[in-house]
């Protein structure tokens, strides 16, 4: 391009900046930031001005690619987020109308996740704000799961967040936007994993309704026709008195359920069961039942020890797995109980996504935290807990979680 047509297109930018951020618009000029997320098998990109408002984003799956591995393989994953990340990016900043000069920041998850899909998302945002001179903010991909719902409406801190995703689950108070505490976390498999790894052993990508569905999104589809009562799976930890979770055992169980079917029906490993509905439902119900009794407990400790506000105190559910609406069914039964207020997220900002990324960086934007000059070095961290570990003061105070008798609907 020639320096002419160069230097007419800086002044049309510089032109539209201020047109949109003059007065007589009713519209404050607002910092904005671009969000950058890679921890998984999602490559999302968004841009997004102080308010929360959406102004361009967009968003690579590779969900397809990975069904037919049967699960995530880290070198593809890594691979596909360096074919598509320049693209998912420019795409955020097209739809968006901003050029890279307007921007106030670049926020980009460094962990937790698989580290060779963070480091994709980091090397490319490090020579963006190195290229563009722009403040780097690093985010904590749980810490944005548990903002997420900030963005939609006005929520105060503290509150307690459940997280459960394909490779996570905790319980949490969030007291500020980097300050959290931690009453319980997985001890082995997420919710997540343990549902797509059903799932597979299953062949429910057999299945004529699932076939290009996730493994927990197939589990929920058949679980809505299946009895939970047939096959009835030891819900986990049931005399452990922490709020800590374990899903393994959720799939042993159901695994030997599996084979002893398998030879009653008289069929092969891969061939689709009968009863593949009552598993479904079966495991959904167990998998909710463990995340609501160790929620419970959270509830319980947090009320005994003054860490939720007395007026309308609030459960922020988020993270891939609370799309499932039998667990949303099931953790509304326990905050109705206790008197709190359950809040989700839209299904599509439970999922890993590039808005939540930038909304993090702007709620850190906001206070001045965490944010770094273009030239420092930041390494990514695929294991990274969250805040300050309360797990042994819950499992020490051994909270009895009463028994709720609430008929559960499918």
């Amino acid at each position: 391009m020639f320096p002419t047509q160069l230097k007419r297109m800086h002044m049309l930018l510089q032109l539209r900046y201020t047109l949109w951020c003059s007065p007589s618009l009713k519209a404050p000029c607002s910092r904005l930031v671009l969000g950058i997320e890679t921890s998984c098998d999602e490559t999302g990109a968004a841009v997004l001005d102080e308010a929360g408002e959406i102004l361009g984003e967009s968003l690579h799956s590779q969900k397809e690619v990975h069904l037919r591995f049967g699960g995530i393989i880290p070198t593809v994953a890594q691979q596909l987020h360096r074919e598509n990340i320049e693209r998912v990016v420019q795409e955020a900043l097209e739809r968006s109308n901003v050029d890279p000069s307007l921007l106030s920041a670049v926020a980009t998850t460094v962990k937790p996740g698989l580290g060779l899909s963070l480091g994709i998302g980091l090397e490319f945002s490090q020579r963006f704000v190195r290229q563009h001179n722009k403040p780097f903010i690093p985010i904590h991909h749980m810490e944005a799961h548990a903002l997420t719902v900030r963005m939609l409406q006005p929520v105060a801190f503290p509150f307690l967040v459940l997280l459960v995703s394909g490779g996570h689950s905790l319980l949490a108070v969030a007291q500020g936007v980097d300050d959290f505490l931690l009453l319980g976390h997985t001890l082995d498999e997420a919710p997540g994993d343990t549902l797509d790894k059903v799932a597979r052993r299953l062949s429910l990508i057999k299945h004529p309704q699932c076939s290009t569905l996730s493994g927990g999104q197939a589990i929920e589809l058949l679980a809505k026709d299946g009895d939970r009562m047939r096959f009835p799976f030891r819900t986990p930890m049931g005399r452990t008195s922490d709020c800590c979770f374990s899903f393994a055992g959720i799939q042993n169980q159901v695994k030997m359920v599996i084979i002893k079917q398998e030879a009653e029906e008289g069929i092969e490993q891969g061939t689709l069961l009968s009863c593949v509905n009552d598993i479904a439902a079966a495991t959904q119900h167990t998998v909710a039942s463990h995340l609501a009794k160790r929620t419970h407990r959270a509830i319980l400790f947090c009320k005994a020890n003054g860490l939720l506000p007395l007026n309308s105190p609030t459960l922020v559910l988020s993270g891939g797995v609370a799309s499932n609406q039998y667990i949303r069914k099931v953790l509304t039964i326990i905050t109705e109980a206790t008197g709190l207020h359950l809040l989700c997220p839209p299904p599509k900002f439970c999922t890993d996504n590039g808005v939540m990324i930038a909304w993090n960086g702007v709620e850190r934007l906001r206070e001045g935290k965490g944010i770094l000059p273009p030239d420092v070095d930041v390494c990514y961290e695929p294991k990274a807990r969250l805040g300050v570990d309360m797990t042994a003061e819950v499992k020490a105070a051994a909270i009895k979680v009463p028994p709720v008798r609430v008929k559960i609907p499918n």
